[in-house]
Parts: structure tokens; sequence; C-alpha cells
């Protein structure tokens, strides 16, 4: 069998990186040793940079359909409601889907797994991973099929999406530093009678642990995630259900039933990255590159992200339009990014669980107290929404990122969101393509660009002008006319004030070379 890429692991980063190359054209094959989707919730938070990821595909409108939506955050302290916070359009102004989404992971890789289905594509289910070689030509991978053959596939590249204990990333002999935690960490998806409304996430404040109740679709079934206290000893796999029940029970203090289980489980939370994300012709994304503890709800994301960002580049690559030297860009944005965030989700959730005095102190006397007020300021909200929305990653500085000129927005961001007469200006950019976009102040001579480069990019480039509106130019702080070229994946690849077309030709140049 032969493919240009084959993907090992169909969880929400492999199914959604299938996604992306079903929208570049490129072929895949996928595999995975389990039967099929996950039957369990697992990861349940979706945040607005991977709801806006899934609009250019047309997915994001039916995952919300299966979700709730975050409206706010009601805080506990020795059994009783401290303080409450409006959290459902925390982000409004900053994306279309100003919140957190709470979503089964089953369900979730489901609609994932229908649409490659519906593009003619299949999961080859309980087929693993034996081993594999590379070449400067491509990479052969060795399976184990279903019944119990060994088959070979030969692809271009591969991408490990094989979780925490990647054989990849074994294989590679990449390390994969960091630490562990030493309190055992808890789930369970339950049904919850008690006295409280089903539409606030729960959080229960402590001074040594975490707890938190987070409401999901159907009538009163939350996740419960929490910590052991440090000097509970057992292993992963010998704590019993009753043992979880009974710490939930001391550590609320307050009179609730659980019932209908559908899943528990426990296990030792790991923060670590690995030192590259590629080595010749195979690439790591998700869990097979970096894990940390849930706090934020960032990993799902981010490992959906890390495709999203791959997949345009090997798409160019494998259609010719790219020397290989692309994918190197690859590693060099989002190393960076799983450094920043195996170290921001630590720092959080020693803010929340660290026993350090004075944190304990804020944390049950202050924050539950001031916190209606600080989410009711719009500088607090534009804080804190786009670091846990993912909004705010960006590639500035990097290598395809060029700037001209002095903007609030800067090459390497995301594109900000905003409307234009009533209308989502993501929905003039669903198409997988570079986006010439123009803002035009009704007064600068915009020279056109040369027949031959847009001979060259064409079916690679589109191009809008757009009015120079004033809440666009609040957002990039700028009233003069601008351009910007947006790479595929929507983050700003150059941004310029100067409408020398030579600038175009070298910073299209950059991506081709």
């Amino acid at each position: 069998m032969q493919t240009d890429v084959i993907i090992i692991g169909a969880g929400p980063t492999g199914l959604s990186l299938a996604c992306q190359l079903i929208r570049y054209g490129v072929e895949f094959v996928i595999i995975d040793k389990k039967e099929t989707t996950t039957p369990h919730s697992k990861a349940i938070g979706v945040q607005a940079r991977t709801l806006e990821i899934y609009e250019q595909i047309g997915l994001a409108d039916k995952l919300i359909a299966q979700g709730a939506i975050v409206e706010k955050v009601r805080m506990f302290a020795a059994g009783k409601v401290r303080g409450e916070a409006e959290f459902k359009n925390i982000g409004k102004g900053l994306s279309p889907y100003p919140y957190v989404l709470i979503v089964e992971q089953g369900k979730h890789e489901t609609l994932l797994h229908d649409h490659i289905r519906s593009h003619g594509q299949e999961i080859r289910w309980q087929t693993e991973l034996e081993g594999f070689t590379q070449t400067q030509a491509g990479v052969t991978a060795t399976i184990k099929t279903a019944d119990g053959k060994t088959e070979t596939i030969e692809a271009k590249y591969l991408v490990a999406c094989d979780g925490a204990t990647s054989l990849v990333r074994h294989s590679l002999g990449l390390e994969f530093a960091g630490s562990t935690f030493e309190r055992m960490f808890y789930v369970a998806d339950v049904r919850l009678d008690w006295e409280f409304s089903h539409d606030a996430l729960q959080v229960f404040l402590m001074k040594n642990s975490l707890l938190a109740f987070f409401p999901m679709v159907g009538d009163n079934r939350y996740r419960i995630v929490g910590t052991f206290p440090e000097e509970f000893d057992k292993d992963e796999g010998d704590v019993l259900y009753e043992e979880i029940e009974e710490r939930i029970k001391t550590d609320t203090e307050l009179k609730l039933e659980m019932t209908n289980v559908n899943w528990f489980s426990t296990y030792k939370v790991h923060t670590r990255h690995v030192d590259k994300f590629s080595v010749g012709r195979c690439f790591l994304a998700g869990d097979a590159a970096h894990i940390h503890s849930p706090a934020g709800a960032q990993g799902m994301n981010t490992g959906i992200q890390d495709g999203y960002n791959l997949a345009w580049k090997l798409a160019l690559v494998l259609k010719g339009k790219a020397s290989g030297e692309l994918l190197n860009t690859y590693n060099e944005e989002r190393l960076p990014n799983a450094e920043v965030l195996t170290r921001s989700t630590d720092r959080f959730f020693g803010l929340v669980a660290s026993p350090e005095p004075f944190l304990v102190f804020t944390r049950l006397y202050v924050f539950p107290y001031i916190a209606q007020f600080l989410f009711s300021l719009d500088m607090v909200k534009r804080f804190i929404f786009p670091r846990v929305s993912q909004i705010t990653i960006n590639y500035e500085d990097q290598s395809l990122s060029q700037e001209h000129g002095s903007f609030a927005v800067h090459a390497g961001d995301r594109m900000p969101w905003f409307e234009i007469d009533g209308a989502s200006i993501y929905d003039r950019l669903r198409e997988p393509v570079f986006h010439l976009l123009v803002f035009f102040d009704g007064n600068t001579e915009i020279p056109p660009l040369p027949d031959d480069l847009m001979k060259e990019w064409e079916g690679l480039i589109d191009s809008t002008v757009i009015s120079l509106y004033p809440n666009i130019a609040e957002i990039f702080g700028t009233k003069e006319s601008f351009f910007i070229i947006l790479r595929p994946d929507n983050y700003i690849g150059l941004i310029s004030n100067d409408f020398s077309p030579e600038l175009v030709r070298k910073y299209l140049a950059r991506i081709t070379r």
C-alpha cells in the first residue's frame, strides 16, 4: 500500500489532522489499535480556537449542538457557595465563539469520524503499528491488522498521534523530559442529585486539593475532576469507585447523591514535552509530543492545533509547491508553544491547589468574593479569555512572519475576528489557500500585482479588498491602508503598509524556497 501520509492514532488529534488533509486533497491512511472511537467522555473542554478551525470545514455548529456552554462558575468553600462569576460571553467581541464548550470526547470523535467517512475515507481500526523505517525518500511502516496479518505501508511522511506512550516517539529516540505530580487525580462521569442548578461549572476551593464539577449534556450529568490527598498511596489501577465517591463527599461537605456512573478513572499527571517535534519525515502531534495537567482544558485543543499547523505545510510540499524546508517550521512554531503550555498549566494548577499559606488564604477568603466583580471587567475578560481559548497563541518572531510598519496586530498572530456589515470576516477565509487582504482607506494608490506572480500562485492565493472601517482600524492600530497575507491556517504571515509588489513576491518566495 502506498500513500502520502500515514497517521498513527485516531483520537481527536489524528482524526482532526485527517479532516485537514481532506481539505487539501492529500492522500492518507489512518490506523488505530482500538476497535472504534472511544465510548467515554475523556477530554471534554473545547476552546474557541478549535471551533474557529472547525468552522472552516463546517463542523463547528454540529459540535456545539452536541455540547453545553459553560454559562457561569460557582465557587464553594467549606460546604457553602462563596461566589459566582458569569462566563457565557466572556470572550464577546474577540471570537465568534466567546465561551468554553463542554462536549464528550466520544461524541467529538464520532463527529470527526463521520466527516472522514463522508469523504470516502475509512479509519483502519484494530490495526497496530509494529515498526517503521525512513529514508530521504519516504517512510515504510509495518502494521498488524485486525486479523493478525502483517502489512507494509509506504508513505512520504508519517505523523504520530499515538498518545503519551507513543511508539513512534520511543523509536525515534526523542527526549520526553519533565516531571510527575505526586498526587493521584481521579475523574468520574455521573448523574448528580443535589440542590444546585445544572448551568454552572462548580469549583470547590480547598487548602491543598482540586475538585470541580463540569456540567455535561443530560439530566444532571457532570464530569467530576479531583485529587486525592498527598498521603493517598494506592496505585492507579487499585482505586475503587467507592473511594472516589467518598473523597468527593468529604471534600464538598455537601449533601449529594451520585448515580449512573458512566465512567471513572484514576491517573498520575505528567508534565512533559519532546525536545523536537520531528525527525526526518516523521512528525509528532498531540499527547505524543506534549502532556500536562488538565488545568485550563488545553491538551486536546493543542493537539488539534498541531495538526492544523502541519497539514497545510505537508500539502504544499507534497504538491511540489514548496521544498521540504517548509516542514522545519512545524517544529520551529509548535515546540515553543508546548514549552509555554507546560509552564502555564503548571502555574495554574499551583494557583488552584498549592498549599502555600498566602495562596490558600487568597483562594479561600479573597478570590470568591471579588470574582464576580473581576469577571465583569472588560480588562479582565480580555486578559483571561485569549489565553484560555488559545486565540492568543502566535508565531511572532518566527521565520514565516514578516512585518513592515507599526501595528497593534503582528505578523505571526491569529487573524483577529471582527464583523463587516454584520458578517464574520472568517466567512471570507474558509478556502484552504493563502489570502491577500487589502484594507483600503480610500486614498492610497495600490499597484496591481504582476501577472506572472498571480499566474505562479494561481489556485493557491485569493485576494480581497476591504474598506478600512473604524472597528478594523482600531483593532490593527492604524488609520492608513495596509495589507496582510494570511497563511492557509489563518495566521498572519506578512503585514505591511508598503504596497510594493516585490515585497509580496519575496514573501511568497520564502514559503516556496
